[in-house]
Parts: C-alpha cells; structure tokens; sequence
C-alpha cells in the first residue's frame, strides 16, 4: 500500500467519524422529562343527562345568535355519548367529528386546540399516529371540582368557530 492510499484511507475515516458525530441526535425539547404528568385531572362521576342537555342548549343558543349550523356532543366520564344535537343545516360529516373531538377531549384530559397547535405550529406530526387523537380544535374537557366529568365536542364550522361554540356549552357545566 503507498503512502498516498494510507493518508486517504486515514483522512476518509477521520472525515466517517467526524461525519456521524455531527450525525448523531442532538436532545430536543420532547427529550425534557417533567417532574409531573401533564392534564393529571382525575376522572369523576359522570356528567348527567340535565347537565349534558343544558351544555348543549347554552352551544346552540351561541351557534343559532351567530348563525352557524352545528352539530354537539357530549360525553360522560367513561366516554360514553350521553346527548347529541345536530342543528337544521349542519354538515352530515360533523356528526361524527363531533363526537370523536368529544371523546379525544376527554381521553387526553385536554382540549384538542393543543393537539391542533402541537402539529401546526409545533411540529409534533407524531402525535396523529396516537389512538383517537383529533387535531382540530372544538373539543372541550368538563371539569367540576377538579375532575373530568365529560367533555363537549362541536363540528360544523371552522375550528375557530366550532372553539367558540363549544365553549359556551362547557361555560354551563365547568366550574
């Protein structure tokens, strides 16, 4: 072997090395480990019926002074549809979107504006690949005496919209 192929040799593994360090993950924000859970809200007794009803009379008095069409679901503590209101007009695909937004509000104890921020502008496109995760905003934890009693879902606007909305009904019911 010559000289020259021995220098080549040692100057491209100097440059691998060199090339899979500056490779190598660098720790993101996702890697901070927090002391506790986030949204660690308890799950309470389930919302009823009454409650359920005045939440989505409160949503679709606001929906109706703002005329726009919404479709309005509420689950209880378990997850379990308890009431539903699909206003004269409102998209036949908000049903269901509805109710998913409902449920994912409960399941993650949170409102789904964060999932919708955490892959809008946070780049977490991860979190889509997560079991019954909605990244559109409307969806509303109900929380009473700090615990999760239900969570309110609206569809049939915009996520800004149907955010408005929503929040009227869980005003009723939150405290």
């Amino acid at each position: 072997m010559s000289l020259k192929s021995v220098i080549t040799a040692a100057a491209l593994g100097a440059a691998a090395l060199y090339a899979g360090s500056s490779l190598a993950q660098q720790p993101t924000a996702r890697d901070t480990v927090p002391d506790a859970l986030p949204a660690n809200i308890p799950y309470g007794t389930p919302i009823s019926l009454d409650r359920a009803d005045a939440a989505i009379a409160a949503t679709v008095a606001e929906a109706k002074r703002r005329n726009w069409p919404m479709n309005v679901a509420v689950v209880d503590s378990g997850g379990n549809l308890i009431a539903f209101a699909r206003m004269d007009g409102a998209q036949l695909a908000s049903i269901s979107i509805s109710q998913h937004k409902a449920r994912a509000a409960l399941k993650y104890r949170r409102e789904t504006k964060i999932f919708e921020n955490a892959v809008q502008e946070g780049n977490l496109p991860y979190l889509m690949s997560l079991d019954d995760i909605i990244t559109s905003r409307g969806g509303i934890p109900l929380v009473e005496g700090g615990k999760m009693i239900g969570a309110i879902g609206c569809s049939g606007g915009t996520g800004s919209q149907d955010e408005v909305v929503c929040k009227a009904g869980a005003a009723t019911v939150s405290k």
